[in-house]
């Protein structure tokens, strides 16, 4: 049975990052940018939430902004439909879901596959969903952390990227163990970033090699 086998592009990019909050991820990876980190360029910051703090971020780092109301929408598809519309109008060659707290529809994963990457406050395929970092405690484990991922329509099932593992201590809280793996998420995702636009990401099936 023959592989199905992507491999990122070595080129100088286009990005877009997704969110409904502040999008501390968008941070991490805009401050690598202008690091010279990663060679590629944040050409829109896209949001579902009118009030999302990142997106004044955003403009006061004089970064492109979109938002679109969901309930201006007939369905959800429709909604993601003028969203890759809005993505392929703009040539952009990798999504960056920083908080984006809406599930992509299969159209959108199947159109923008493997061009859309999603950062996880747990060691997937452990704890999917939301609330995780208190179910990692609730479950006893004695490490959790961040996983950066291809998004598939399967929820945070995507190809693993990168992982980064932190411990869990006996007297951790839901906020303390989610400020430790969120320093970790800051690590991690422009990593991620720059591994794909450095064209070292080769995903054979649902396996993610770095070349």
């Amino acid at each position: 049975m023959s592989e199905d086998v992507f491999r990122s592009p070595k080129k100088s990019g286009k990005i877009a990052v997704f969110l409904s909050g502040r999008g501390s991820n968008f941070l991490a990876i805009h401050d690598a940018i202008r690091e010279g980190k990663i060679n590629a360029d944040i050409d829109l910051v896209f949001s579902n939430k009118k009030e999302a703090p990142g997106l004044k971020i955003a403009t006061e780092r004089k970064l492109p902004t979109l938002r679109l109301n969901p309930k201006e929408f007939a369905s959800r598809e429709d909604y993601d439909r003028n969203i890759v519309e809005e993505i392929q109008k703009r040539d952009i060659d990798l999504i960056c879901l920083a908080g984006y707290m809406r599930i992509l529809t299969p159209f959108f994963c199947e159109t923008l596959r493997n061009k859309i990457i999603n950062i996880h406050p747990a060691l997937l395929p452990s704890f999917p969903g939301l609330h995780v970092q208190q179910k990692a405690i609730d479950w006893g484990v004695r490490y959790s952390g961040a996983t950066v991922h291809f998004v598939t329509p399967e929820v945070d099932m995507g190809p693993i990227i990168i992982q980064a593992v932190v411990p869990v201590l006996q007297d951790d809280t839901e906020d303390t163990l989610s400020e430790r793996i969120l320093k970790e998420e800051h690590k991690i995702y422009p990593e991620a970033v720059r591994l794909y636009f450095e064209g070292k990401l080769e995903v054979r099936d649902r396996r993610v090699f770095i070349i």
